[in-house]
């Protein structure tokens, strides 16, 4: 298969799609977990799969970010702007963080995946929150009809869209494992093809999760549990992601490079700093594609922090 030069955009056609949707299905039919990192942008997206990965997903967060603006202040049209940039970028899949679904009715989470489709993304996540501090999670039955809607509306697309079904208990301050599991338990009898509860806390509650029910879980990482992919894997994981991780990493460098700055006069920073000369060879560089050697084969790659 011959690769196109990242200095131009690949061809978005509807059989390629289909290729891409495929791979990133059998990606989670692997014995191992896998990673998708999650870029906020173009260039991002590109560093990522230069270095191997064999997928990506969007993040909220990180676009939010670097627009200057909080999280949960997106519209969908900024989240499908972005993520048709993404898509662009590379030939991997791309799934996308598509927050709530962007509307009250479940009709509007399933026009949300056909919207996500057209932008040549294979896959997307819905979450059960409200964005209400007091009353951050949504009724178990309300939640259930928007995972079912975005499902059925996924199965009348012409290509494997995969739908990840998001519990956002711990994730919002309410660390109740029983019903995070009740949760995703419904979620995969809706036909959710992924489950996820970002922010579980330890080790025994990604244990439960994976072991409550039968479908991939996806898995959050970035922060402070101290979990390797293969620590993972043994637990039962089949994905993991980075949320907002990798972007707050960037602009942690950025802010400590501009207190050097401000604070002592210095620039040591530049010294951490990726090259020039490799930068420009890892964004010019031809894009890898679904079939490239996955990063989490390598027993001795820890990409978790």
């Amino acid at each position: 298969m011959s690769h196109t030069p990242r200095t131009t955009q690949a061809p978005r056609t509807a059989n390629a799609q289909h290729r891409r949707a495929v791979a990133f299905r059998e990606l989670h039919e692997n014995p191992r977990p896998f990673v998708v990192p999650n870029p906020w942008d173009a260039g991002s997206a590109r560093l990522l799969a230069g270095l191997g990965f064999t997928a990506l997903a969007t993040t909220g967060a990180g676009l939010a970010h670097s627009s200057g603006r909080p999280d949960g202040t997106l519209t969908r049209a900024d989240i499908l702007t972005n993520a048709r940039e993404i898509v662009a970028a590379t030939d991997l899949p791309v799934t996308a963080d598509l927050e709530s679904g962007f509307g009250d009715k479940p009709e509007d989470v399933a026009e949300t995946v056909r919207l996500a489709a057209a932008a040549g993304l294979v896959g997307g996540s819905i979450e059960d929150s409200t964005g209400r501090a007091e009353d951050p999670v949504r009724p178990l039955g309300e939640a259930v009809e928007r995972v079912a809607a975005a499902v059925e509306a996924a199965r009348g697309l012409d290509f494997p869209f995969t739908v990840t079904a998001r519990a956002e208990n711990f994730f919002v301050g309410r660390p109740d494992l029983d019903d995070t599991i009740l949760r995703l338990r419904a979620y995969e009898e809706a036909g959710a093809d992924v489950l996820y509860a970002p922010a579980l806390p330890d080790a025994e509650s990604v244990r439960a999760v994976c072991a409550a029910v039968s479908r991939p879980v996806n898995v959050l990482m970035g922060g402070a549990l101290p979990l390797s992919v293969a620590d993972l894997g043994d637990l039962g994981v089949r994905r993991v992601s980075t949320g907002s991780a990798l972007s707050r990493a960037a602009l942690g460098a950025l802010v400590r490079a501009a207190r050097e700055i401000a604070e002592h006069g210095t620039f040591g920073f530049g010294a951490d700093a990726l090259p020039y000369a490799e930068a420009n060879t890892l964004l010019a560089a031809p894009a890898p594609t679904a079939a490239s050697p996955n990063l989490a084969d390598d027993r001795e790659s820890d990409l978790a922090p």
